[in-house]
């Protein structure tokens, strides 16, 4: 994957062409076209058009290999999210596949969020979800996070931090969890530039210092390792692994080691074409070199649940120095790059794909169900970074299977991945043999055998301490609630009644059905006792309900709040400015009185228009139009109040209005509106003009009217002058 070079569309396409098919190629060209046509006029912080950003993406998304359905979703990934189009649009122009892809990875920016983090949180929950349905969701995603890491530059230190520490806390985990290092090592080593830039280049600088020398002796070994091949006649491809950075910056950190004390950072690797040839190579290097103790790793043998397979061996090479070998076949090679996307590769064919992957995939399909049991976004995204960004250990079943599990789980864990009966019946654990208590941190290599009973009680309460995984939590989550409900629901009524109580309202009066409803809705209920019950087993707590039931009361109250204030800002600044304020504005606050009022300059509303008055802060209350759009959103609705003109026919005082009148663009156009204003005898405040290419003409003009009749008049007049196309009113 070039990380420097910017490809052009053709780029694409032809690296396409040489795994897909003409059709498949004429598709993934569309899909181009549709997003070169909908981020036309749009550019990234870099100043470059913005369809570099998805061609980018799916530049990457080729080098993988992948079909054209998800290579189309890298070019229109960000169609829905930044442009008119719709999801609708998508699948009428591809089809519904390309548009699930594209909806998964599209932000929720059009709901209202408590917070940024809580719109995050909800976004990466949505991610995951359509992950689970479909896996190159997430592939598409990383291509697009990838690319943007790499021009993170253009954007202020502030984002690139929080984008740096968020690809490494979930995108980087993700990359490793699917087995795909070739964008996992990027991703980190670009986000540890953003967030640590001294050790960062302090690490480069390290490596450079002494490159020389190591490129000297991997060539040294290599030549060695060829000539002892050639010997017994097996074929390989021998290269020098690069370290990355960041895996360097965290040993050091971790280990509290120094930069010479980094045993791996000299390695090769050896690429054989059969098993029997990874085998026969490792004995050979033994021979060769003096293996160091507890250094050898089987992965071929025994699998990274994220498909990785290799031999790995530490020895100490020539000149006492150690070195790490790494042994596998090609196969393995492409799976250890491209992890989970390899199996996605065009080449094989979905439908394959999916059915050979589909118990390794297993931990994605849990996703949907752990989204169920979380109350909301944030603490569904805690619970999956336990599961996905935790240091592993690898446990056996008596069998000899290898389960994975997060580091610090214990044989609770263990009994809920095999099964939920398992758990659920568990009485105690034999570990390599010897009972153990249910407490114990399961460590790498232990053999694990569950003890039940079908006469046990089930879990108990104590164990959601001790459980590491999402999976046991939400399993023994489950039992409670099957087996308190009555309990739980009649615990989790009174729990609210006791908050609503505590907050100063009468539970009867806000318990009412349609309360209840609004807030079943808000938390995705489907009846009364499914959210007492979750209250009562603590799956949400009982002041996340009441602030829901009490919300618009107190809105009125923060509204009458408002009023109160401005009254007495009012009556602190004196009598005789609430009688000045009053009289030049003709409006009235409804049950109101002496309050500060002053039209809105944005809209200027006269006699006759409608109006609302909104409550400011520290200048009373400012009267607009109803149609004005500033007073149209949520948060300012909530400080409306209603007013009313004294008298709408009045004459005696005079009101600003803007007006904006089109027209073709003659001589003497301007001196006939002119003349209109000034027989209906009105006063003109302001005016500017400016005509275009096409000879249409644009007059904008403050006049002083009387009321909306009086505005009505001129209007009418003005219509009337021979080329002139519209008279409209406008709100700055």
């Amino acid at each position: 994957m070039a990380k420097d070079k910017i490809l052009a569309p053709e780029d694409v396409f032809h690296e396409a062409e040489s795994y897909l098919n003409k059709e498949d190629v004429g598709f993934i060209k569309r899909a181009y076209e549709f997003a070169e046509k909908a981020h036309e006029g749009q550019f990234r912080k870099s100043g470059e058009p913005y369809i570099i950003h998805p061609v980018q993406v799916a530049g990457i998304l080729v080098d993988l290999k992948l079909d054209p359905e998800t290579v189309a979703g890298g070019f229109l990934h960000d169609v829905v999210e930044d442009t008119e189009y719709t999801l609708e649009d998508i699948s009428a122009a591809f089809n519904e596949e390309v548009a699930m892809l594209v909806d998964g990875v599209t932000k929720l920016r059009k709901i209202k969020y408590m917070s940024k983090e809580a719109q995050q949180a909800e976004t990466h929950r949505k991610m995951f979800i359509a992950m689970a349905k479909d896996i190159r969701v997430i592939l598409i995603k990383l291509a697009d996070r990838l690319h943007n890491m790499r021009t993170l530059k253009h954007l202020p230190a502030e984002k690139q931090r929080r984008i740096s520490n968020e690809t490494l806390e979930i995108f980087a985990p993700l990359a490793h969890r699917l087995g795909i290092s070739a964008i996992k090592w990027e991703l980190e080593d670009t986000a540890l530039r953003y967030l640590n830039p001294q050790q960062y280049y302090r690490i480069v600088h390290l490596m450079k210092q002494k490159r020389e020398e190591r490129v000297h002796y991997i060539d040294e070994v290599m030549e060695e390792v060829k000539r002892q091949l050639k010997d017994v006649d097996i074929k390989a491809e021998l290269s020098g692994r690069p370290k990355h950075i960041y895996s360097i910056y965290r040993k050091m950190m971790l280990q509290k080691k120094q930069f010479n004390e980094i045993y791996d950072l000299l390695a090769v690797r050896i690429i054989v074409s059969s098993i029997k040839d990874c085998y026969a190579v490792l004995g050979i290097i033994h021979t060769c070199w003096k293996p160091m103790p507890g250094r050898f790793k089987d992965y071929i043998a025994m699998p990274k649940p994220n498909l990785y397979q290799s031999l790995h061996t530490t020895v100490i090479g020539p000149k006492g120095a150690p070195l790490e070998v790494q042994i596998r076949t090609q196969e393995m090679h492409e799976i250890a790059e491209y992890g989970i996307a390899a199996h996605w590769a065009y080449k094989e064919g979905k439908n394959a794909s999916q059915q050979s992957n589909e118990e390794r995939l297993a931990w994605f399909r849990e996703i949907l169900e752990w989204q169920n049991d979380a109350t909301d976004a944030e603490e569904f995204m805690e619970s999956l970074k336990v599961d996905l960004f935790s240091d592993m250990v690898y446990v056996f079943t008596p069998k000899g299977d290898v389960v994975e599990l997060p580091r610090g789980s214990v044989p609770i864990d263990f009994a809920y991945k095999i099964h939920t009966e398992v758990g659920n019946h568990t009485i105690g654990a034999k570990i390599n043999g010897k009972i153990e208590p249910l407490d114990y941190q399961l460590k790498n290599g232990d053999i694990i055998e569950m003890m039940t009973s079908k006469h046990s009680y089930g879990p108990s309460q104590d164990w959601l301490k001790l459980t590491q995984t999402s999976q046991a939590k939400n399993k023994i989550k489950q039992f409670f609630k099957k087996q308190q409900r009555e309990e739980n629901v009649s615990k989790g009524r009174e729990m609210v009644e006791q908050e609503l109580r505590a907050a100063g309202f009468e539970p009867k009066e806000l318990m009412t059905e349609e309360q209840l409803k609004t807030v079943l809705e808000k938390f995705s209920f489907t009846t009364e006792a499914d959210m007492f019950a979750a209250v009562g087993y603590h799956g949400i707590t009982a002041a996340q309900i009441v602030t829901r039931l009490t919300e618009k009361i107190r809105e009125q109250q923060e509204k009458d709040k408002a009023i109160e204030e401005t009254i007495e800002e009012v009556n602190a600044s004196g009598q005789s400015m609430r009688k000045k304020a009053k009289g030049e504005s003709g409006v009235r606050v409804e049950g109101v009185d002496n309050m500060l009022i002053r039209l809105a300059r944005c809209c200027n509303p006269v006699p006759g228009d409608k109006i609302v008055g909104y409550i400011t802060k520290g200048r009373g209350v400012s009267v607009h139009r109803a149609d004005c759009p500033n007073v149209q959103t949520d948060h300012i609705k909530e400080r409306l109040l209603e007013v009313k003109w004294e008298n709408e026919q009045s004459e005696k005082r005079s009101y600003h209005v803007d007006l904006e009148i089109s027209g073709y663009d003659r001589q003497g156009l301007l001196n006939d509106v002119l003349q209109v204003i000034n027989e209906a005898k009105t006063n003109i405040m302001a005016v500017n003009g400016r005509s275009d290419r096409q000879k249409i003409a644009v007059i904008h003009i403050n006049i002083l009217i009387h009321n909306n009749q009086h505005l009505k008049k001129i209007v009418d007049r003005l219509k009337q002058i021979q080329d002139v196309y519209t008279v409209e009113r406008t709100i700055q």
